[in-house]
């Protein structure tokens, strides 16, 4: 089985306009752009501040344990739900995780990790 992987990254604004203005280009000839999965921060110190412990711990238990619903997440990690609601609003920002609302319960929220690795990428 192959593990999907997500790149996560540091880009400031001007390598991220500058991939913007390329794949602009791309589109306006009619070539076809590769979508690249990947979620890229402005800077370490915001990566660090996404990425903490507990949001990576609540990542793997999703990717691992596959929770019917947050309720059963947060007793799964033994945290208050509304601390565990707060991270996942906060790896969804990201696009690190997805939330899922479920056909019969309107108010059951499962959560999602699409992929099993993270890779890091750091300009120096």
């Amino acid at each position: 089985m192959k593990v999907k992987k997500i790149d996560i990254g540091i880009k400031g604004l001007p390598e991220s306009l500058h991939d913007f203005a390329a794949a602009w280009k791309k589109l306006e000839s009619g070539k076809e752009i590769r979508k690249d999965e990947g979620v890229y921060f402005d800077s370490i110190d915001t990566m660090r501040a996404v990425l903490t412990n507990n949001r990576l711990l609540v990542l793997k238990t999703i990717r691992e344990k596959h929770p019917a619903s947050v309720y059963e997440l947060a007793k799964m990690l033994k945290r208050d739900l509304k601390n565990v609601n707060q991270d996942l609003r906060m790896l969804a920002e990201a696009g690190l995780v997805t939330l899922e609302k479920t056909e019969t319960d309107k108010k059951r929220v499962v959560p999602h990790v699409d992929y099993g690795k993270i890779l890091l990428e750091i300009p120096v």
